[in-house]
């Protein structure tokens, strides 16, 4: 098992990738603290995966909260070797259709949270340990309508090499895994029903050059890559799970 006796801290495990990534963990051998705003979810991912997961409920912009669920975590399992900063939310910011108030939101929980997680976090993170910080491919795509996200993932994928050049001296390694589109809840908004998302994946995959949306446990697979010793000597990169969608573009389906 690549995680035998690691202890993993993932913000927002309780849903979508994050808990595809804790589920893997586990069955990795690691011991996994979520967190989530939702207790219903967060007690249902409890129930599922058992003894080796620690849910706790915290926003993950409330930066008090996410120091407790440090702490808490910490006093669960002992020093952290994994920090997966997994927790966003999407949100639609088009010119002239925007308040303070939705694109505010969208930076706090996507941009400033996952920089305080990391720092309530690296006190407590062994030596030698890994951060993995959720990017997207929305930082390069130029998406019509979505400025704030856009934004925010460029910003992690900047804020992780300053973060990995500080936390170098530990042998900290801090990498972005960057999802394309992945079949999880955040589509709920624009796809509420099975008819609706099933309409929606046909009109993406024909700009993904593998033809489909991602699986949340391909994601899972990537970070864990990330997480485990098997990415020793990888810090301060990228691994993009996107199905070539920015990769190779020319490949898509709408192209042929």
């Amino acid at each position: 098992m690549r995680l035998a006796n690691k202890t993993a801290l993932i913000t927002g495990g309780n849903s979508g990738i994050g808990l595809a990534t804790a589920r893997l963990f586990i069955a990795e051998g690691a011991r996994v603290a979520i967190t989530g705003r939702n207790q219903e979810t967060l007690d249902a991912a409890k129930a599922e995966l058992g003894p080796n997961l620690l849910a706790i409920q915290a926003d993950a912009t409330d930066l008090e909260a996410t120091e407790r669920a440090v702490a808490t975590a910490v006093e669960a399992f002992g020093k952290l070797d994994i920090v997966f900063a997994n927790a966003g939310i999407p949100g639609a910011t088009p010119v002239g259709g925007t308040t303070r108030t939705a694109f505010d939101q969208i930076l706090s929980t996507n941009l400033t949270a996952v920089f305080f997680t990391v720092q309530a976090a690296a006190p407590h993170l062994n030596d030698g340990g890994s951060i993995i910080l959720n990017g997207s491919v929305h930082a390069v795509l130029g998406m019509p309508g979505y400025s704030a996200y856009a934004a925010t993932k460029a910003g992690v994928r900047a804020m992780s090499r300053v973060i990995a050049s500080e936390l170098a001296p530990r042998r900290i390694r801090v990498n972005t895994v960057v999802p394309g589109a992945t079949r999880t809840p955040i589509w709920n908004r624009i796809a509420p029903d099975a008819a609706a998302m099933a309409a929606f994946e046909t009109r993406i995959s024909k700009a993904v050059a593998l033809g489909r949306l991602g699986e949340a446990d391909e994601l899972a697979k990537a970070v864990l890559f990330l997480a485990s010793d098997d990415s020793i000597y990888v810090s301060g990169t990228e691994l993009v799970v996107d199905g070539g969608a920015t990769g190779s573009p020319s490949g898509a389906p709408i192209y042929r």
